[in-house]
């Protein structure tokens, strides 16, 4: 019934072309409160697959360097769940940034390292890259690691 109600009143809306501003202004509107109460809870998500629990520190800051030094740094990454997490693959942000993980497969309660290194030749100013590990995790499939710096010459 809702459908049928918000379809005819988009419908009237274009056929006396009111102007756009009035007419995203409506949808608006009326479209906004039936995404916000159709969003589900929390507690549907929570199906008790595995959970990627992180150290406190996603983002990590190596201060001022001087360019050409190799910054090297250790995420750690662990299951907090009943079930296995399978890192599937890593990527970064760019060819200057380099990650590895000695274990691909965590079993429940088990943590590894996210070994990254960023060198810092050709870059000037504040820096920051990424590093997205991808595992089989439905509710978390992508967690993105960062590291920054401010590289002087």
């Amino acid at each position: 019934m809702r459908v049928r109600f918000f379809a005819c009143l988009i419908l009237k809306m274009f056929k006396y072309r009111e102007s756009l501003f009035k007419t995203v202004s409506v949808l608006l509107l009326f479209l906004f409160p039936l995404v916000l109460f159709s969003c589900a809870s929390p507690e549907q998500y929570n199906s008790g697959e595995p959970e990627a629990l992180l150290d406190d520190i996603r983002v990590w800051d190596f201060g001022r360097v001087k360019e050409g030094e190799v910054l090297e740094h250790s995420f750690i990454l662990r299951n907090s769940q009943d079930k296995p997490l399978f890192i599937s693959f890593m990527a970064t942000s760019c060819g200057c940034t380099v990650s590895q993980t000695p274990k691909k497969n965590l079993s429940p309660g088990e943590y590894t390292p996210i070994n990254v290194k960023f060198h810092t030749q050709g870059y000037s100013g504040l820096v920051q890259q990424h590093v997205y590990v991808h595992t089989d995790n439905p509710s978390a499939p992508v967690i993105k690691f960062s590291v920054k710096a401010e590289v002087v010459k």
